[in-house]
């Protein structure tokens, strides 16, 4: 498994940072349950485009936003949704291992067959390399039901690699300090 694998599923895994518990004024709705599939486009960055899949239902996705939120709150000193007139938009300041990323995202479309998030970000600190604005955008539709075998949770990543995202706790350890 290669790093960017890895990196490009806690990044995955961050996107949950986005979605709140419980849809209400300046928080993120829940995605209809099912099997999503998610192609994301990096300009600026040395990633690769991806696509991929997640296979969701509504406690998963509130599990999520459960989970990560204390992650948020330690490593976000700003992160602000608020709605416009054709989605949302989010706003945020965060720091990880003394690289420090500012970002802002315009999300548009209905969370129940397709949406889209546009997202500017500026990262700086470490070493010269992190110190870069990028450029993401990430085309989400809803595919139908979940495969046999898939349960909520399950993300398939290219090349095959599957995880859940209950386990993603356990790729951390893989990623160089």
């Amino acid at each position: 498994m290669t790093r960017q694998l890895v990196s490009s599923c806690l990044a995955v895994c961050a996107l949950a940072l986005l979605r709140p518990p419980e849809a209400g004024a300046g928080e993120l709705p829940i995605r209809k349950a099912g099997l999503w599939e998610m192609k994301i486009i990096k300009t600026g960055s040395t990633l690769p485009e991806m696509t991929m899949q997640h296979c969701t239902d509504e406690t998963t996705d509130k599990e999520m936003s459960t989970a990560f939120a204390p992650m948020s709150k330690q490593i976000c000193s700003k992160n602000d949704v608020q709605p416009t007139a054709t989605g949302y938009t989010t706003d945020s300041i965060c720091s990880v291992a003394g690289v420090s990323m500012t970002s802002h995202a315009d999300i548009t479309g209905d969370f129940n067959s397709a949406y889209t998030v546009k997202t500017t970000s500026h990262s700086e600190g470490g070493s010269a390399a992190m110190n870069r604005d990028a450029m993401t955008t990430i085309e989400a539709k809803w595919l139908g039901a979940c495969k046999e075998g898939q349960k909520p949770g399950d993300i398939v990543m290219p090349g095959g690699f599957k995880l859940n995202i209950k386990d993603a706790e356990k790729l951390k350890g893989l990623l160089p300090k």
